[in-house]
């Protein structure tokens, strides 16, 4: 009987353990999600300064610009004020759903649920993170323990820091924002690498104050480059969660609106430069919607959504207004009106295949009371996707209405359109 050679037998071993012959398949990367907003500054400068941090996160992923403010002149046209354009990320909403029109955020429509509330509703056990200049964003924005949110919950919260006047003395200058911004971007970074909720979101004010001091003028551009230095201290604990941890980030910074050409002092209008935004992520898998087309605030919940793997349910994801730019999307930016009795509709195709479903509703219970009450819709048929257009005959039952929604379903997502004639 040959000896067995114990050399070359622990070398086998060692072999195929490290090809995990003996090892358990790895199991499934946690998937987490990051929001970043960085008030108020336009894409031509983001474009135009050093951000080097801001860089290399659109280098993993990717760059665009993109808008905020709904349909110029039509019925979602929206300020592009702040908290109107946070609720309008969070909610995938324009302002006339989500009904916040200025910062006082005075009577948020809750029924249109924020990407927190849909995570926390499918996912109990995930949790939520805010680090942010502002407390609204917490307690009126997202609506932490109101009754309309089912007394949502928010795990880890660091913020509220205006109101302390003691550490944060305030000044003409608004310097002290600065200082929070700071403060906020110390427990973001602590937060995401002990804690790491499964989805935060991160505001930092104090670049659209600089903007309101100094407009187009190196005041503001100093700004920004601490603003991005700030994102890279953030992005730096992302970063150290994938590498040490079985997690996998999607990383969204955003500015939330732009500024006024003359002087870069205001915003709110709806000038080219106003509306105009930009998107950077750490997001690979970005889709034509992202780069060959014109995202929008909006596209943030649904493409968060994705990564998150949260299935909205169709009642509300009719609602929605904006398109993923991740994953597959079959059709974007629905227009529609009624003429001579006919519904003639319009949209953008992203596939050469495949149909297009118009569904038709003369309700809009859904404002009033959310997915308690669901609008009833009526089928009108059936169109090839690639056409780009529809021409229906309106049902006889629908006739007369003084609103319709239109929902238009395809393939891998859904866009609707108000109607009123």
């Amino acid at each position: 009987m040959k000896k067995l050679n114990y050399g070359l037998l622990g070398l086998c071993l060692a072999l195929l353990h490290s090809t995990g012959s003996f090892a358990q398949a790895p199991t499934a990367k946690v998937k987490k999600a990051l929001l970043v907003i960085v008030d108020g500054i336009p894409a031509d400068v983001i474009e135009r300064e050093d951000t080097p941090n801001i860089d290399e996160i659109s280098k993993d992923g990717g760059y665009t610009r993109a808008y905020m403010g709904g349909e110029r002149g039509g019925y979602s046209q929206t300020p592009t004020i702040s908290a109107v354009c946070y609720t309008s990320m969070i909610t995938g909403t324009w302002g006339n759903k989500h009904n916040v029109w200025g910062n006082d955020v005075s009577a948020p429509n809750y029924n249109y649920w924020t990407i927190f509330r849909h995570l926390k509703a499918q996912q109990p056990n995930r949790k939520l993170g805010i680090y942010s200049t502002w407390l609204d964003n917490r307690t009126k924005i997202l609506g932490e323990g109101k009754p309309e949110t089912n007394k949502l919950k928010i795990d880890y919260h660091y913020d509220g820091y205006e109101l302390d006047t003691l550490r944060f003395p305030h000044d003409k200058m608004t310097t002290y924002i600065s200082k929070i911004d700071e403060e906020v971007t110390a427990q973001a970074w602590q937060s995401i690498r002990t804690e790491a909720p499964d989805l935060s979101w991160v505001y930092l004010q104090y670049t659209d104050n600089a903007g309101h001091i100094f407009g187009d003028a190196e005041g503001m551009y100093d700004a920004v480059h601490k603003a991005d230095r700030q994102v890279g201290d953030i992005y730096n604990a992302v970063k150290y969660r994938e590498q040490y941890f079985n997690e996998d980030w999607m990383v969204v910074i955003i500015t939330d609106h732009g500024r006024d050409v003359a002087t870069g002092l205001s915003h709110g209008g709806q000038t080219d430069r106003e509306r105009t935004i930009w998107i950077a992520t750490n997001k690979q898998g970005l889709n034509q919607h992202f780069h060959a087309h014109q995202p929008a605030i909006v596209d943030i919940l649904p493409s968060v959504a994705r990564h998150l793997e949260v299935n909205i349910p169709q009642q509300q994801a009719w609602e929605l207004d904006g398109v993923p730019f991740v994953g597959k999307v079959s059709i974007a930016d629905p227009k529609a009106k009624l003429v001579d009795g006919k519904i003639e509709a319009e949209w953008t195709p992203f596939a050469k295949e495949g149909q297009v479903e118009l569904f038709l509703a003369e309700s809009n219970t859904f404002k009033e009371k959310g997915v308690a009450q669901a609008d009833s819709y009526t089928s009108l048929g059936k169109v090839d996707l690639a056409k780009g257009k529809a021409s229906i005959a309106l049902p006889v039952a629908l006739a007369g209405k003084k609103f319709y929604k239109l929902v238009l379903s395809a393939e891998h997502n859904a866009v609707n359109r108000w109607i009123i004639p």
